[in-house]
């Protein structure tokens, strides 16, 4: 099984690149801990995208801490990778977008595999679930989507973005991405669109589980948006996105999976002192050994 983890964002919010910030007791990677999860579960390739300042360095240092037996592949997002038919000619400095970030790792992974943000804490039970679903689907149009409940991904320090989810019983329905979701007394409300939010409501924190199948579809996905010249110099193509239009046209299904689990990141720098303390507390109660390698 494999896990992919997108590690290539800026961390504008955070004010530095959160991804390789020191959080854990020994000065472990927030990535880390979900890595040690994943192979507690059985995962045996681990791929992370990051950028291209930051691949040998990535690479080297997680070389160290993994087991010799655990195939790495720490791969680079490129603006320049594009589907073959395109012919574009653009100075831009902004990535792709998530959906992009996946793509790029479409010669080193084949079947099933996880995608999950290097910047998230998901908990062991996601992965545990995510690992049963896998190992009993066999079925290459067959999705899934770890999911939480809104009111325990948001941040005491500013608002989130949130794909907010709709099911019919375990079957993925429709995903609406909301962009300043905050806790306002005792409603959660999105201030762009001035909604307010079932505290209850399930919501993606892209912890997907896909075949090999959604790279073709991204490409093509990817074609059509930049034949739009409007999305050339900052447009992003969004995993959700992509995830949701390939459910909608009838390729595949989405089965919504419970994380059963405590989600927490770091999007702002002052969620550094909550992340720290936590990892030291699951480290603490036994749940991570200290050293975690």
């Amino acid at each position: 099984m494999t896990l992919l983890l997108m590690a290539a964002g800026s961390g504008s919010r955070y004010g530095k690149l959160k991804q390789f910030d020191a959080l854990g007791p020994m000065q472990e990677f927030l990535m880390e801990f979900s890595i040690h999860d994943a192979l507690k579960y059985g995962f045996r390739h681990i791929v992370v995208i990051t950028k291209l300042e930051n691949q040998e360095f990535l690479k080297e240092y997680l070389d160290k801490r993994l087991p010799k037996s655990i195939q790495l592949d720490v791969l680079v997002q490129d603006i320049n990778d594009l589907p073959e038919s395109v012919n574009l000619s653009v100075q831009r400095l902004k990535p792709w977008g998530t959906a992009h970030a996946v793509w790029t790792a479409r010669h080193v992974i084949k079947g099933q595999f996880v995608i999950i943000n290097a910047d998230d804490y998901y908990g062991q039970k996601a992965f545990e679930g995510a690992a049963n679903f896998m190992k009993h689907n066999e079925n290459v149009n067959h999705f899934a989507l770890v999911s939480y409940n809104l009111q325990e991904t948001l941040s005491e320090h500013g608002s989130v973005s949130r794909g907010v989810c709709a099911s019919n019983g375990k079957e993925l329905t429709h995903i609406k991405e909301y962009t300043k979701i905050s806790k306002i007394g005792n409603q959660i409300i999105d201030q762009d669109s001035n909604t307010v939010l079932d505290n209850e409501a399930i919501v993606s924190m892209n912890f997907w589980i896909c075949s090999s199948k959604i790279f073709d579809y991204i490409a093509t996905y990817f074609e059509a948006f930049l034949q739009h010249k409007t999305n050339h110099e900052k447009a992003e193509i969004y995993l959700p996105f992509v995830a949701q239009e390939m459910m909608l046209n009838g390729h595949v299904k989405v089965e919504v999976i419970p994380s059963n689990s405590s989600w927490f990141g770091v999007t702002y720098y002052k969620d550094k002192e909550n992340a720290v303390e936590t990892l030291k507390s699951l480290t603490e109660s036994g749940s991570y050994p200290s050293p975690l390698w």
